[in-house]
């Protein structure tokens, strides 16, 4: 398949890059700058020159492919104002062709709000982080649109070999013999799954356009925080306790996307192994690549 991957730099949308290709895909990706071209042509896929936020450049080229892949965010105040401006771009262009094109969208697992005791479901009601609700409304638009076929993922904490991910802010201190901050409480649980456990079930949904709808990617419904902390200080042989951080002081530090961290949570991945087949190959974040010199 021809597959444009919107984000394909970043840690998740790098990962899918690499499955993608491992799967014999052609695989254009968004670049912006010389670098961009360089990592992603490293990864094995052809750089395609333009900028998120000028979606009239490069939408007609991502419908006229077989599938695209939206891995994409700017971070910033305005992530929900560019991600409704490209899609809004697909949508229009999509309205013009003879078929339907195959868009796999990325949701979050904060999408869910606090669950508590309850392991979320895709039948579950969301409830967003109000920074992030953007993401609800504009899947929906997509999913109603007759000329997409439109799955949205939803990752639990993504955590990876290379930088960390979800797991970087503790590594980082860590190895700097600072302290690892633990936002809200040691208790808070994270449903958590690996990058490249991530890029096969995009890549599964991907090649499966019988499927729309919610599918959340999950390994582990739920881990404590407290535990992760624990795993890195062995891991990295930290010597510093570990503080804690209020869910207050941090988002007054960070921002309001800090709340996400501190919300506990519990999630299913039920639905995505039973309608693809799709299986986590690592089901214990002490066992990645990301805990490999550790003795736990």
């Amino acid at each position: 398949m021809n597959v444009f991957v919107l984000g394909g730099t970043g840690t998740i949308g790098g990962a899918i890059v690499v499955e993608l290709v491992r799967r014999s895909h052609h695989v254009v990706a968004l670049s912006r700058s010389q670098t961009s071209d360089k990592k992603l042509m490293a990864l094995g896929a052809v750089p395609r020159r333009g900028d998120l936020t000028a979606p009239k450049d490069w939408a007609a080229f991502a419908v006229s492919c077989d599938a695209i892949i939206q891995v994409a965010a700017t971070f910033g105040d305005d992530m929900g104002d560019v991600d409704a401006e490209a899609m809004s771009a697909i949508l229009n262009v999509a309205g013009d062709q003879p078929k339907p094109v195959r868009l796999i969208y990325t949701g979050g697992c904060w999408l869910y709000g606090e669950t508590g005791d309850e392991v979320a479901t895709e039948e579950r009601p969301f409830d967003p982080l109000p920074s992030f609700a953007w993401m609800v409304s504009h899947a929906e638009k997509l999913l109603r649109a007759p000329n997409l076929i439109t799955a949205v993922i939803h990752p639990a904490m993504v955590y990876d070999a290379v930088d960390g991910g979800v797991f970087h802010r503790y590594i980082s201190a860590a190895k700097a013999g600072q302290p690892i901050e633990i936002w809200g409480s040691s208790k808070t649980r994270w449903p958590l799954v690996d990058s490249a456990d991530l890029a096969r079930a995009y890549c599964d949904l991907m090649e499966r356009p019988d499927l729309e709808g919610h599918f959340n990617a999950v390994a582990e419904e739920g881990v404590a925080v407290g535990e992760i902390v624990s795993a890195v200080v062995r891991a990295y042989g930290s010597q510093v306790e570990p503080v804690a951080v209020s869910a207050d002081e941090a988002i007054a530090k960070n921002g309001a996307w800090a709340k996400g961290p501190t919300m506990d949570q519990q999630m299913s991945g039920q639905k995505m192994r039973a309608s693809t087949g799709w299986e986590a190959q690592v089901t214990d974040y002490r066992r990645s690549d990301v805990f490999k010199t550790a003795v736990i």
